[in-house]
C-alpha cells in the first residue's frame, strides 16, 4: 500500500507549479499491492521517485489521453510537481505536443544541465522538503515565460476547464473573449498544454464526472446532465473511449488488464 499525501507549494514555485503531492510506501508486507490507475490528465508533471532496488529517477510525465492500468508499484518515495498551464513550454524547453502520451527522462530534455538537480535530489532521499528546495532552485533558473501568454493560456484552460453543473462555452465563444483567433488558440494550446483544446475538455469532463461520482454516488443519467453531457449514452461512451470501461464497471471494480508499469 502507498499513501499518498498534498504538500504546500513553495512560495518560489507558485507561479510554476499548481500542486505537489508525496506518495511513500506504507508497509510492504501489508499484503498485496492495489492496482495502479492512471486517469486521463490534462496537466504535465515532474517527478521524481526512489525504488526499492535504491534507484531514483526524475520524470517527465506528459498529459495523458486515456486512463492505463497496472500492477502495482513498490516505490518508497514519490514526489509530484504538478506544472501550471503556461508555464510548462519555457521549463521543458520544447512544445508540450512532443511529451503527450510519454515519460521522458527530464535529462533527455535538458540535456547535461538535469544532471545536477538529479544528484541533489538523489541525495535528499525521502526528504520532501529538501527536495522541494533544489527544485525551487533549479525550475525558477529556468524561467522566462512571456507573461502575457501565460495568462492567456490559463484564461483559456479555466473557460475550458468550465465548472461543475454550468455549461462551458464553446471555442469560438471563448476565442472571442479573450481576443484571439480560434486558430491561435488552438496552436496556442498544442505548443503550451499539449492537446487541442476539444481533447482538453473531453478530459476534464471525465474527470469532473469521475469527481462527483465519488462525492455524490454513481447517480449516471444526473451525472451526465452536471457535467455537461448530451445524454448518458453520451457520457457512457466517452467513458468507453477514455477509460476502457463504462461507467458502471470502473466503479463496480471491474477494469481491463492489468499491464507492466
Amino acid at each position: 500500500m502507498s499513501i499518498e499525501v498534498s504538500k504546500t507549494v513553495p512560495d518560489g514555485l507558485r507561479s510554476l507549479v499548481k500542486a505537489v503531492s508525496v506518495l511513500r510506501a506504507d508497509d510492504p508486507a501489508a499484503g498485496e499491492r492495489p492496482p495502479l490507475v492512471h486517469l486521463p490528465d490534462p496537466d504535465t508533471s515532474l517527478i521524481f521517485r526512489t525504488t526499492s532496488a535504491g534507484r531514483s529517477d526524475l520524470l517527465v510525465i506528459g498529459p495523458r489521453t486515456r486512463a492505463s492500468y497496472h500492477v502495482g508499484k513498490d516505490l518508497p518515495f514519490c514526489l509530484r510537481l504538478r506544472l501550471r498551464p503556461g508555464a510548462t513550454r519555457p521549463l521543458l524547453g520544447v512544445p508540450v505536443s512532443e511529451v503527450v502520451d510519454r515519460v521522458v527522462p527530464l535529462r533527455e530534455l535538458w540535456g547535461a544541465s538535469a544532471d545536477p538537480l538529479d544528484a541533489a535530489l538523489a541525495y535528499a532521499g525521502g526528504d520532501d522538503g529538501l527536495a522541494l528546495k533544489h527544485l525551487e532552485a533549479a525550475l525558477s533558473a529556468r524561467t522566462s515565460a512571456d507573461g502575457v501568454r501565460v495568462e492567456l493560456v490559463q484564461a483559456a484552460v479555466q473557460a475550458l476547464r468550465g465548472r461543475a453543473r454550468e455549461r462551458r462555452e464553446p471555442l469560438p465563444a471563448i476565442a472571442r473573449h479573450l481576443a484571439v483567433s480560434e486558430r491561435h488558440l488552438r496552436a496556442l494550446f498544442a505548443d503550451a498544454v499539449g492537446l487541442s483544446p476539444k481533447r482538453y475538455e473531453r478530459i476534464e469532463r471525465v474527470r469532473q464526472a469521475l469527481a462527483l461520482a465519488r462525492a455524490d454516488g454513481p447517480r449516471w443519467a444526473d451525472l451526465a446532465t452536471a457535467t455537461g453531457y448530451y445524454d448518458q449514452s453520451h457520457m457512457t461512451a466517452e467513458f468507453r473511449t477514455l477509460m476502457g470501461v463504462t461507467p458502471a464497471a470502473y466503479f463496480e471494480g471491474h477494469l481491463p488488464a492489468l499491464q507492466p508499469c
